[in-house]
């Protein structure tokens, strides 16, 4: 036996089950001094579907100036999604109901009245002159951008106007040397500077905010333009998981006797590639855990579905290449040489079956909205993650063993 590659094997079981034990098991949240070392159980986020968050529900209303119309409900529907995207809401659910009506979802501890202000505000910009006309409007911006000077500390939105806000605002400035201009924010005075001198680079400033997260939201506002028509909150209120805290901890329990069986199952019927197939079953799932979190990754119920399916694909692999690995044993061929053709042998199928898979995945995501975009990233992820795991750890893992003399009988192998 070679007591280094023994040495190996035994460290890779210890530092896995301990990660694998630090990144499910719940109980230990509760604990006070071990929870901070659960970044997996911790950072991860969780969509409407599994901690609730905020319903609101707009309706649109005609007035002399805009009516409603289907051209101005897809544009009202094009204006709050780019909001809720920019103030960085992990996958809303955005969707027309009948002719005037909004539905807005948002996961999260999130204040319904904070989310009414924030995303449905009109954000009407104008500059102003001294004798009350308007020069230039937020339909003549072209970009606006939060920044905090590092000298002064100031808080700032810088405005950068289209070319022909430009010109207007050149020209408006270049009109009114010595004399105010205001600008204003829905109806709100927030600046009244003096123009010391025309100005025919299209920028200007707006300052006198808090902090750097009232002049982000501002700037988003300002971003994603004015509301097509006049909006009215027709309901608004908090909601729990859509699932029920009883029907998930079911699933949780559900899900971890389903992995438990696959596991037991693997060793019984492989033996000791199955033991092995186990181990890479965990790396596997802790990569993906990880990519999740490192990616932010939102986890609802259709997510949790595909990482489970992605998890079957990943025991498909294994069971793939140990059968290869058996033929090849009976044959006669030595342990290293079995090991090293039947992972040749498997890999086609192996590939050929994740990558009609993840083609499948790359269509849900780019025709897909909601969770099903949320259900391909995951199973995206999760079938990537399925085949580095199989062609390589379990490859590794299995020579590493043979390496170490520990186990030589064939039948351990399953032949």
């Amino acid at each position: 036996m070679k007591w280094n590659k023994i040495l190996i094997l035994a460290v890779i079981v210890v530092i896995v089950s301990l990660a694998t034990m630090a990144a499910v098991a719940p109980v230990w949240q509760q604990n006070p001094y071990l929870g901070k070392y659960l970044p997996l159980i911790k950072d991860a986020v969780l969509g409407l579907d599994l901690r609730g968050g905020v319903h609101v529900v707009l309706e649109a209303q005609d007035t002399p100036e805009a009516k409603v119309t289907p051209d101005k409900m897809k544009q009202l529907m094009a204006v709050i999604q780019r909001r809720v995207n920019q103030f960085g809401v992990s996958e809303p659910v955005i969707q027309q109901q009948g002719e005037r009506r909004l539905i807005v979802e948002l996961a999260g501890n999130i204040d319904p009245e904070k989310a009414v202000r924030e995303i449905v505000k009109t954000a009407y910009l104008e500059f102003k002159t001294e004798d009350g006309k308007t020069v230039v409007t937020g339909a003549d911006l072209k970009d606006a951008i939060e920044s905090k000077d590092p000298a002064s500390g100031q808080v700032k939105v810088d405005l950068t106007f289209n070319p022909q806000g430009a010109r207007k605002f050149a020209e408006a400035t270049a009109a009114n040397v010595g004399r105010h201009i205001a600008i204003i924010l829905d109806g709100k005075v927030l600046q009244n500077p003096v123009v010391q001198e025309a100005i025919p680079n299209g920028k200007a400033q707006i300052t006198g905010y808090q902090s750097l997260e009232e002049a982000h939201n501002i700037a988003v506002l300002l971003r994603s333009g004015a509301l097509p028509v006049k909006v009215e909150i027709a309901e608004k209120r908090a909601i729990g998981p859509a699932l029920g805290a009883d029907s998930l901890k079911k699933s949780e329990h559900a899900g971890v006797v389903g992995v438990l069986a696959i596991l037991i199952f693997m060793v019984m019927y492989y033996r000791l590639p199955g033991l092995v197939a186990d181990f890479a079953l965990l790396i596997y799932a802790l990569i993906v855990l990880a990519i999740y979190v490192g990616l932010h990754v939102t986890m609802t119920l259709p997510g949790i579905a595909a990482f489970l399916l992605s998890l079957g694909i990943a025991v498909d692999a294994n069971v793939i290449i140990f059968e290869r690995l058996k033929e090849e044993l009976r044959t006669g061929k030595s342990l290293r040489s079995a090991i090293d053709a039947g992972f040749k042998r498997a890999f086609t199928a192996i590939f050929d079956s994740n990558a009609t898979t993840l083609i499948a995945a790359l269509v849900l995501y780019f025709l897909g909205t909601g969770p099903i975009r949320g259900f391909a990233v995951t199973l995206g992820i999760g079938i990537v993650a399925s085949m580095f795991t199989a062609i390589s750890v379990t490859r590794w893992l299995l020579h590493l063993v043979a390496a170490s003399g520990l186990v030589k009988n064939a039948k351990a192998y399953g032949a």
